[in-house]
């Protein structure tokens, strides 16, 4: 009755399902565990901005590599703002998706070391190449707070670190490079401002990381799981339906017998 199932058509749709079958699950479980650390990452993200603040130098050192769980941190910070040394960074966005620059500024600290501090983001001027116009860093002695980020890298960010820049620019936030350029210790990583914030609202601060949204993830992973469950199902369905066909095909292809006198 369901000899058909071993013909050629047949069982190149049972091997396609039964590739399907273990490859959806793996998707799912791939969403599941995208999910998961979405989670994980928001719970880091809360904890470290709203934990109380504690000095940079506590968590960070010259040549020191933030580590996952310290990002976000928040941190302070008091010290002299170096306006000479201070850079900007090419082809970042605002909060309302516009391209320009953001402003980083040493701030030396009372050791002699100095920790950068992203000030925020500015418009750019005219030329592209030209610096754009940075309001000032505040003069003499501040104690700042903002969250701890990582030294930026290429790989981390997928921002090509370009050579050749005009005077003043760069593409990534690097302790290392800017200890290099400045001629004193920094402290690996960066301080990202979140307080006091400039008058006018210039620079514009960086926007707190979003750690509310858990995003589709785990829709995805109920949805590849349930084509994974469909395809058996499936499979059965189209199994009865062409033994319906056959026998309904038989049926007709019987002659009728001829009535008797």
């Amino acid at each position: 009755m369901y000899r058909f199932v071993l013909t050629r058509q047949w069982v190149c749709l049972t091997l396609v399902a039964l590739v399907l079958i273990p490859a959806m699950i793996k998707l799912g479980f791939w969403q599941f565990h995208r999910h998961e650390h979405r989670v994980a990452q928001n719970e880091l993200i809360a904890r470290n901005l709203y934990a109380k603040p504690v000095p940079m130098t506590g968590v960070t050192s010259p040549g020191h590599t933030v580590p996952r769980a310290d990002f976000w941190r928040a941190v302070t910070a008091t010290g002299t703002y170096d306006t000479a040394h201070e850079v900007v960074v090419r082809m970042r966005t605002s909060n309302d998706g516009k391209v320009g620059f953001q402003v980083v500024t040493p701030l030396v600290l009372g050791d002699g070391r100095a920790v950068l501090v992203n000030r925020g983001w500015v418009a750019g001027g005219d030329d592209p190449r030209a610096y754009p116009p940075v309001p000032a860093a505040p003069a003499g002695e501040v104690t700042v707070t903002g969250r701890l980020k990582a030294d930026e890298t290429s790989g981390d960010s997928g921002i090509k670190d370009r050579k050749g820049l005009p005077d003043r620019q760069v593409m990534l936030i690097d302790s290392a490079q800017q200890a290099a350029a400045t001629g004193r210790p920094v402290l690996g990583g960066y301080l990202e401002l979140t307080a006091p914030l400039p008058p006018g609202g210039s620079p514009e601060a960086v926007a707190e990381p979003d750690h509310d949204s858990i995003g589709p993830h785990m829709a995805y992973a109920v949805q590849w799981w349930l084509f994974a469950a469909a395809v058996p199902v499936g499979w059965v369905v189209l199994v009865r339906r062409e033994k319906r066909d056959r026998e309904e095909a038989a049926v007709k292809a019987v002659p009728l017998e001829p009535a008797s006198a």
